[in-house]
Formats: C-alpha cells, sequence, structure tokens
C-alpha cells in the first residue's frame, strides 16, 4: 500500500508542525504563569533536582532503594504543591502540559516503529483533496448513484432495461470496491457521455483510498501532458510522474479518447497500460468510445491488450447531467 512521496511529505510537515505548535503553546503557557505566580517555577525546579538525585542515586548500591523512596515522596508532595498552587489559581492541574493533537504519539506520526492512526489519517485527507482537486466532482459515493436517472422501459433489442443494466453495474463496482487489492482486475467502463462512469470510477477510488491504498485519478489528456513535460524537460518533477502513473496501487484514467493523438501521447499509453498490465497492477478506464472506435483511434499493440485483459462495463441510458437540469 502506498501513497505519492508528495502526499507523504505534506503528512509529515503537518505532524512536525501540530508538534511544534503543542509545544510552543505549552511553553508560552508555562511563561505566563510563571509571571505571575513564581512559586511555580520553584516547585518544578524542586521536582527537576529529585530526578536528577534519583539518577545519581542508582550508583549508591544497597543504600540506594532507601534514598530512592525518600526522592520519591518528596517528589509526590512538590507534584502536590503544584497541583494545589495550580487549583488555587483556577486552572486545571494538566495546565502546564503538552497539549498534542495525537496523545498516542505525542504529534510523532509514529508509535513503535510503525505509524500512527493520526498519520494515517493525514494520509488519506490528503489522498482524497488530491483526488478532489484533480476531478471535475467531488470524491463520490456509491450511495449517491441515482438509479432513478435510468429509465426503467426494456430495450427491444436487448429485452433489458437501462435501469436493470445500471442496477448490474452499480453491485459489480460495489463488489469491486469491496475485494480491491492490487490484483484486482482492471476495467473499462465504456459508453455515452454523462451516464455515470466518473462517478463510480471516484467511489471505486473512494474505497480504495478508505483501504490506504494510493489512488491516481485525472483526465487522460491532462496527465499525459503531465508526462510530456516532464519527458521533454519542461517540468521539475524528474521522473515523478511516470513513476506515479506505473507504480501506484490504482490508476484511474478518465475521459480515454478525449486526448490529442500524437506519436508521443501513443507511445506513453502503450507504455502504461502494457507496464502496469506486466506487473498486475489495476486500471480504470473510463471512455465515450466503443470497442470499435478504440480499435480505430489506438494501435492494436493497445486497443487489444485494453479489450482482452480488462473487465468491460458498458453504461446505458440517458444523459444524467441533462436529466438534473430539468
Amino acid at each position: 500500500m502506498s501513497y505519492n512521496e508528495q502526499i507523504f511529505e505534506k503528512a509529515k510537515k503537518e505532524i512536525s508542525r501540530r508538534r511544534h505548535t503543542a509545544e510552543t503553546q505549552a511553553k508560552q503557557r508555562r511563561d505566563e504563569l510563571i509571571t505571575a505566580c513564581p512559586e511555580i517555577e520553584e516547585i518544578e525546579q524542586e521536582i527537576a533536582r529529585a530526578g536528577l538525585e534519583a539518577i545519581r542515586a542508582i550508583s549508591m548500591g544497597a543504600n540506594a532503594q532507601e534514598y530512592i523512596g525518600k526522592l520519591a515522596k518528596k517528589n509526590l508532595k512538590q507534584q502536590q504543591l503544584r497541583k494545589d498552587l495550580l487549583i488555587n489559581i483556577g486552572v486545571d492541574e494538566d495546565y502546564l502540559e503538552v497539549k498534542y493533537n495525537c496523545p498516542v504519539c505525542e504529534d510523532r506520526g509514529t508509535v513503535d516503529g510503525k505509524r500512527c492512526d493520526c498519520f494515517k489519517s493525514l494520509l488519506k485527507k490528503y489522498a482524497y483533496d488530491e483526488l478532489c482537486k484533480c476531478s471535475s466532482v467531488k470524491l463520490s459515493s456509491f450511495n449517491g448513484f441515482r438509479l432513478d436517472f435510468y429509465p426503467s422501459q426494456q430495450d427491444p433489442m436487448t429485452g433489458i432495461s437501462p435501469r436493470e443494466r445500471m442496477c448490474e453495474v452499480l453491485n459489480y463496482c460495489r463488489s469491486w470496491a469491496d475485494d480491491f487489492d492490487r490484483k484486482a482486475p482492471s476495467v473499462i467502463m465504456y459508453g455515452a457521455t454523462g451516464l455515470g462512469k466518473t462517478h463510480l470510477s471516484l467511489a471505486m477510488a473512494k474505497a480504495a483510498l478508505d483501504k490506504g491504498y494510493g489512488v491516481v485519478y485525472g483526465s487522460t489528456q491532462n496527465l499525459l501532458s503531465r508526462l510530456e513535460r516532464e519527458k521533454f524537460g519542461r517540468s521539475q518533477d524528474n521522473g515523478a510522474t511516470e513513476k506515479m502513473l506505473l507504480e501506484c496501487d490504482l490508476l484511474i484514467l478518465d475521459d480515454l479518447g478525449a486526448e490529442f493523438s500524437t506519436s508521443f501521447t501513443i507511445s506513453a499509453l502503450y507504455n502504461i497500460i502494457n507496464t502496469r498490465m506486466t506487473t498486475g497492477l489495476p486500471v480504470i478506464i473510463n471512455t465515450n468510445l466503443s470497442f470499435e472506435e478504440l480499435e480505430q483511434r489506438y494501435t492494436q499493440r493497445i486497443s487489444s491488450r485494453i479489450i482482452g485483459d480488462y473487465t468491460p462495463i458498458e453504461f446505458l441510458g440517458r444523459d444524467i447531467r441533462q436529466l438534473k437540469s430539468m
């Protein structure tokens, strides 16, 4: 499971910022309190001295335990004095403690060498933000997919209604998302514009993100343009885009067929599809093109891999965006 390096760095910076803020605020509270009540500093100095003496006492041999016991009583007495003083001043007894955002890891991001849940939540949040920034709609959910927008009348040619068909599509996509891992099957969603392909692919992306997988989403045109700028030195990414497209846990290519077709885009698209097929990493492709149009637009090497290796999902119905605007 992996997020891209930018998301990791962003999460690390936020964790570091939280820890710095918590410690700075604790210091400010302490400085203000000591200014108003100097006795607090004297008590804390006594507590600190008792702690140092306890460390030194370890080398005393047989007499160490008895002496450390006396220091512990002294320390507890000083702590009680500090607590009583704070209560008399009118502040909480933990007023001087550092108030970390996450008390489990104390805003370090790790516990016993493993990622803390707070760090995982940040990774997920930034991954969501990145995905939403790249899409034209907010991150979608399966529950928000409206089957009532699809006609219930049976198609005389197929004997099935668009609503029945889209119910099957929705159930497949839910099942795919529930079972998702890096070995999930690649999918091509095809059909006319405005039938919900982007909505369901984003819902599938959300499910993958919720499991902690790294997802890259974008229009095919934008992703290939980034790759081209990087390839010909017009970007400072230094291969980051290609690495991201080839190695992310799930890649979603939206609106395949709408990109400008050049020798570079054809070559780059082949490399993406072929490499991910070889490594077994899943791709979701959304397109308005039929399989016949895919074969006409792309080389045999690309179209045969998509048609032969990807699970086809045909979308039926009327343009939902037009129906919503009525």
